[in-house]
């Protein structure tokens, strides 16, 4: 499989990457929160496979467990939050006409990314 990624708040790994998608296994460890943040090219699916995270899609927030799934649209501001004591696990399939790292705006982050 791909290579693991560190980051502040866990880790991810990408499982497929070709033109119009990619897909990655992203774990969230206990307290940790992903920035809040949008993509202008892509969407992107979750699917919790272990674990349980409060969801923020827009100013709506919403509880996943393993075995639950949200859809955010592009452009639209969201992320997730470990809300548990043991990991955090989900899927993200991206979809979109461009699916790099770097097509991120973060507005908050915890860890004084920018």
């Amino acid at each position: 499989m791909g290579k693991m990624t560190r980051c502040p708040w866990g880790s991810f790994e990408v499982l497929s990457e070709t033109r119009g998608h990619k897909v990655k296994r992203i774990t969230v460890e206990p307290g940790g929160s992903l920035s809040l943040q949008l993509h202008h090219k892509r969407a992107e699916h979750w699917f919790v496979v272990a674990g349980k995270g409060e969801v923020t899609v827009d100013s709506k927030k919403k509880t996943l467990q393993a075995g639950s799934a949200i859809d955010i649209p592009k452009k639209t501001k969201h992320r997730i939050r470990n809300s548990s004591a043991e990991n955090l696990v989900f899927i993200e399939v991206q979809t979109g006409e461009y699916c790099g790292d770097d097509d991120i705006e973060r507005f908050e982050d915890i860890y004084g990314r920018v």
